[in-house]
């Protein structure tokens, strides 16, 4: 089924893009059911002919991952991107006996019509601030609707945005543009619940970091480009080697409105020894 609703997505939409929006929502949708089920078969079945999936950015096979369990899905959010033929999805599954917190990037194969990459930050309890629960209450308290074509900001505009908040990780000099209010959301920690109407996110950040290898998806209609890297330092006990990281930034007029956040570390804690923002489950 999954095969015949990509492809029909594929085909059934001409446009100058280079991949149809059915198709990547299709994809995006099909990839919920499958974690819904643990239906990892439902995905391997029909990726393309050259597929990598990776977790916490090493490849494992899908077969046994974390898309083999099947989860209890209290939120899901995805955004597309026509222009890189890309999606990225966020899950919060904070009920169930083992909960999680998931960012999955998919990217297709526009010839094809099928998934070529696959790449899901996976956390949980001994993650970066983990808390599912907190994850799931802040969240629900959010407007994240599609913004009208004439206040869409460009693509150009929405990169700009989450690339001059990591751009400030290593330059002092660089101005990040925070809206007022912005809220963000790391883990379960929440800068929004000090005032929803002025808050700011700009609460500091490190001035001698540089972030690696990003990876863009920009959803235009939604205002929010996701980008995944990796984040040196992120895991106290593994120096500055850098940890997988994804942060979702909502822009709106321009400027920052939320932030969202998900990142695995290796050791329990973060090597933090419970002095920072690893939390509870």
């Amino acid at each position: 089924m999954l095969r015949s609703l990509l492809l029909a997505g594929f085909l059934a939409t001409a446009t100058s893009a280079d991949c149809p929006i059915a198709l990547l929502k299709n994809a995006t949708a099909n990839y919920i059911q499958a974690q819904t089920v643990g239906a990892a078969g439902g995905i391997s079945a029909h990726a393309a002919n050259s597929f990598t999936y990776t977790e916490n950015f090493t490849p494992v096979p899908i077969l046994t991952s974390t898309l083999s369990i099947p989860m209890s899905i209290d939120h899901s959010r995805s955004i597309h991107d026509p222009v890189l033929c890309a999606t990225f999805t966020e899950l919060i599954m904070a009920k169930q006996e083992h909960p999680y917190v998931i960012g999955t990037r998919m990217v297709m194969n526009a010839t094809e019509g099928k998934i070529s990459l696959m790449e899901s930050i996976v956390t949980d309890k001994g993650d970066w601030a983990f808390n599912a629960t907190g994850t799931l209450y802040w969240n629900s308290l959010e407007s994240w609707l599609p913004i009208p074509l004439a206040k869409q900001d460009t693509r150009a505009t929405i990169q700009a945005a989450g690339d001059a908040y990591f751009n400030r990780f290593a330059n002092i000099n660089v101005t990040v543009p925070f809206g007022t209010p912005c809220a963000r959301l790391e883990g379960g920690a929440y800068t929004g619940q000090r005032n929803m109407t002025i808050n700011s996110c700009d609460l500091g950040l490190p001035s001698t970091l540089t972030v690696t290898n990003r990876r863009y998806v920009i959803d235009q209609e939604m205002g929010v480009v996701s980008i995944f890297l990796g984040f040196p330092g992120l895991d106290r006990s593994q120096g500055q080697t850098p940890m997988p990281d994804g942060h979702m930034f909502r822009v709106e007029g321009g400027l920052i409105r939320y932030i969202h956040t998900v990142s695995s570390c290796v050791s329990m804690g973060c090597g933090m020894n419970g002095t920072g923002p690893p939390g509870p489950s």
